[in-house]
Order: C-alpha cells, then sequence, then structure tokens
C-alpha cells in the first residue's frame, strides 16, 4: 500500500444475479434482494443564483426544468447501500457529508454505503459550506434535506427485487474537445506559453489536426425490477459533459433530467419507476462535433436529442440483458487518500505577481486570453494554507459488474483504463463523485497542456491519476476475491 492515509470500509451483501454461473453460488445463502426509489424535486426557490459563466457573472432567474435528487437503495437484509444522483454543477464534500449524516440517522444506513454523485449541468449552481447569499443558503437548505430525503424514501420503499447489467454505444454524441492544432495556429495560454493542445477549438478546418485523446461511447446500465418484473430503477451511465444551450437565465437539468423524463415511457415503468443518469469520466468530452457543421438548434433543442438517443441506447442496452436474478455477491470498499495541491514556482508566482499589478491599460490588452484570471489563481495556490487535500473513492461489487465513484472531472482515457484493467467483466466509472475537486487529467495530457491541466484549474499533484487508478484497481480485485 502506499504511504496516503486511507480509511477503509468493506460491506458484503447479496444482490440479484448479473450473469454468475449456478454452479458458483451452490453454497451461497438465497438471500432476496430488496431494492427502492425515490425522486425527490430539489428545484431552487429563490433568485437570483450564480451559475458557471467563466470569469463573469451569470445570473439565473427562474427554473426552465426541474432538478431532482435521484436514489436507489439496495438491501439483502443485512447490508444497504445507497447510489444517488443529484441534478447539480457540483458540491462540495461537506455539503454531501451533511446530506448522508440525515440519512443514516433516518435509515440506520451507514454512510460510507452512500454514493451520491452530481451530473454538472453548467445550468445549475454550485455548492459549498462556504456560500453566504440568502438565495444560495436556502438553496443549500433546500438540496441537503431534498438528497436526504431521496435516500430515506427509496429505503423505506424497499421491496422485493432482481437486478441486471449491460452496455450499449452511443458514439453519435461524444467528442474528444482536446485538439492538436495546425502548424502556426496555436495561441498562447493565459501564461504566456504554448500548449501542445487547446480545448475547444472552434470548428474551422483550416486550424484543426486532430484530437488529442479518446472518447468512452457505451451507456451502462443497471436495471432493477420488482417481484413482478416489473420496472423499479434504473442507473444509467454516459461519459458526456453538459450539452448546454439552454434557455438564458434559466436554470436546467441538462440532457441528465431529460433523459430521466423519457425513460419511463421507454421502459413502460408504473408512476414508482424512477430512471436516473449519472455523469461518466467526461472530463474532456462535449457534445460539439468539431468538423462538421450542425443546423441551428432552438434553446433546449440539442438536450432533447441527445436525451432522445441516450434513452433510445439504455432501452437497447435493457434489452441485452438475458434475466433479472435476486442472488449475486455484492461488497463494498470505501478509501480515503491524501492528495498534496499544487503549487507555483518561484518564477510563476513572481509572474503572476507582476501580471496583477499592471496598471498600463495598453500592457494589459498586450497580455494574453484570461492571463490576469489566471494570474489570480496561481496567486491562490500558492496562498492556500493546506497542503494537501483528502479525496474519497468508492468501489462497488454488483455480480460481474463493478462501479467506481472518483471524485473529480475525469477524462476519459482514465475511465477507459479501469474498465481495460478491472477483473469484472463490465465496468461503470462516475465521476463528480461525494465530492468536486477540478479536472484530473493523466500526467501524459499535463505534459500536452490545455484548460484540464492549468494550475488553478487542475488543483492536485500530476500523478494524481494513477494513484487514484492504482487504489481503485485494488480496490476491485479485492471485491473480486470470492467471498
Amino acid at each position: 500500500m502506499t504511504a496516503y492515509s486511507l480509511r477503509l470500509h468493506i460491506a458484503a451483501f447479496v444482490l440479484s444475479g448479473l450473469f454468475l454461473s449456478a454452479s458458483s453460488h451452490a453454497a451461497d445463502s438465497q438471500a432476496v434482494l430488496r431494492a427502492g426509489a425515490a425522486a425527490i424535486d430539489i428545484s431552487p426557490q429563490e433568485f437570483p443564483l450564480n451559475m458557471p459563466g467563466g470569469f463573469n457573472a451569470n445570473m439565473a432567474e427562474s427554473v426552465h426544468d426541474p432538478f431532482y435528487a435521484r436514489a436507489m437503495v439496495l438491501d439483502d437484509g443485512s447490508t444497504s447501500v445507497a447510489m444517488v444522483v443529484v441534478d447539480n454543477l457540483g458540491a462540495s464534500p461537506e455539503v454531501l457529508n451533511e446530506a448522508k449524516a440525515i440519512a443514516a440517522e433516518k435509515t440506520g444506513m451507514s454512510t460510507a454505503n452512500m454514493l451520491i454523485c452530481s451530473t454538472h449541468t453548467h445550468s445549475g449552481p454550485p455548492l459549498s459550506v462556504s456560500s453566504d447569499s440568502a438565495p444560495v443558503i436556502a438553496y443549500r437548505n433546500l438540496f441537503v434535506s431534498g438528497v436526504a430525503d431521496s435516500i430515506i424514501k427509496a429505503h423505506a420503499a424497499l421491496q422485493p427485487a432482481s437486478v441486471g447489467a449491460a452496455a450499449h454505444p452511443l458514439p453519435d454524441e461524444v467528442f474528444n474537445r482536446r485538439w492538436y492544432l495546425k502548424p502556426g495556429k496555436m495561441p498562447l495560454n493565459p501564461f504566456g506559453e504554448l500548449d501542445e493542445v487547446k480545448m475547444n477549438p472552434g470548428t474551422n478546418p483550416d486550424v484543426l489536426d486532430r484530437p488529442a485523446g479518446p472518447v468512452d461511447p457505451d451507456i451502462t446500465i443497471i436495471s432493477v425490477q420488482d417481484q413482478r418484473r416489473r420496472p423499479l430503477a434504473l442507473f444509467a451511465n454516459y461519459s458526456l459533459h453538459y450539452v448546454g444551450a439552454t434557455p438564458r437565465g434559466q436554470l436546467s437539468a441538462d440532457y441528465f433530467g431529460e433523459f430521466a423524463r423519457l425513460m419511463p415511457s421507454r421502459m413502460r415503468g408504473g408512476d414508482s419507476f424512477v430512471a436516473m443518469m449519472s455523469n461518466g469520466t467526461s472530463g474532456d468530452i462535449n457534445n460539439i462535433p468539431f468538423l462538421v457543421t450542425r443546423p441551428p438548434r432552438e434553446p433546449f433543442e440539442q438536450i432533447r436529442i441527445v436525451a432522445q438517443k441516450a434513452a433510445d441506447t439504455a432501452w437497447m442496452a435493457h434489452r441485452k440483458i438475458d434475466k433479472h436474478d435476486s442472488n449475486v455477491p455484492l461488497g463494498m470498499l470505501q478509501r480515503e487518500i491524501t492528495l498534496h495541491y499544487r503549487r507555483p514556482t518561484d518564477q510563476q508566482l513572481a509572474d503572476a505577481r507582476a501580471i496583477v499589478a499592471l496598471k498600463d491599460e495598453a500592457k494589459i490588452a498586450n497580455l494574453p486570453r484570461l492571463a490576469t484570471n489566471y494570474a489570480r489563481r496561481v496567486i491562490n495556490a500558492a496562498e492556500r494554507k493546506e497542503d494537501t487535500v483528502t479525496v474519497q473513492l468508492q468501489a462497488i461489487r454488483i455480480g460481474e459488474l463493478a462501479v467506481c465513484g472518483i471524485p473529480f472531472e475525469t477524462i476519459a482515457e482514465i475511465g477507459l483504463e479501469l474498465k481495460d484493467r478491472s477483473p469484472f467483466p463490465q465496468t461503470m466509472v462516475i465521476g463528480l463523485a461525494n465530492g468536486r475537486h477540478g479536472y484530473l487529467p493523466t500526467p501524459y495530457q499535463h505534459r500536452l497542456g490545455g484548460y484540464e491541466t492549468w494550475l488553478g484549474t487542475n488543483h492536485v499533484q500530476k500523478d494524481a491519476s494513477v494513484i487514484i487508478v492504482d487504489n481503485l484497481l485494488e480496490m476491485l480485485a479485492a471485491l473480486h476475491e470470492p467471498q
């Protein structure tokens, strides 16, 4: 084990079947899985609220489509596990831990058995304990109680159930946004240096060369049925950032929310059926086909298109499930690792202070784009009091399916590596799980530069992805051992 601090919680329990042979379970107890699901409206009620808008204020004044906390709870009589998806840009671990503590008190569940992930809709505000405006405080309180209530109600709705899992590709809507440019086309980055790749470089074929990384095209689903084999819950995962192009000044759950609205009709689910879409490893993936010109879209139109395709793909994945079973091994590992914050070099700090100190408007105008903004971020990184941050990793076994939870905007190749090296036939990797700590590039992508690697956008040591992958693979190997 590495020198990084960790806390390990292991819970073994039984779920419904995911393709295990009958002989491997001959000696297993025939515990019957119970499952419950719930969706709680957590749409903000007080405004204005600030949404992501680069370095300028982007205030929302109303809600276009509702935000939800959607929870699925699985229980074998001795252990319960909750998997929750919240329509939100991202929430700090402290806020999520508040919700977990309330749910644990009401249900008797362990907080270590709760995974809460944000969809990362960009038409939604962030959440942290440091926000102090009245609308944000009201939203945080509503968010915490709503997320906790989703777990509590899903737990109260537990009933005999069975489970299955499958994946189906939807490559049409995922595009790597990091590109190599043609010679002489790369602009200076905010630090006055030349990166090798650029994020969102536009769609001019005279500028673009090739993408700098892969995409993960699969939509992976966990399907839960009740005792009469009626759809009870569907938990999906897709490695696509938000779609965007929502009505100005309005909050939206983006394609994640629209997917959840469509799935009951795809699955012919009843009033109690709950579908949810989690964000995979999409830190460098978006919905822009850089070498293709799309027709103009109305606000929210592209979200509907992507959601409809995702719902169809989830339906096709569901058709691949041979059967839903109610007796499979399930386990969970939770581990905390300590990572070092990045610090600027003395020269980087001196350059940043010189930029911030400039008063000459002509000199400021000649700086690279966003130079002043990132100079402030460099100074903030130098003045940060903490040297390290502790982040939480989770791994879940559901029969022959594994689920990994990572609290970063994780780039696609990390998810693909985990899927490739996992001892399980099928692995789902969820980003922005149990917190939000910035972008997570690989050391190779750090060498290429670009937005996701800049100091102030990426906060932790450059080999953090290696440490996280190694830890998760250890956890998966432990879960894969015979129980």
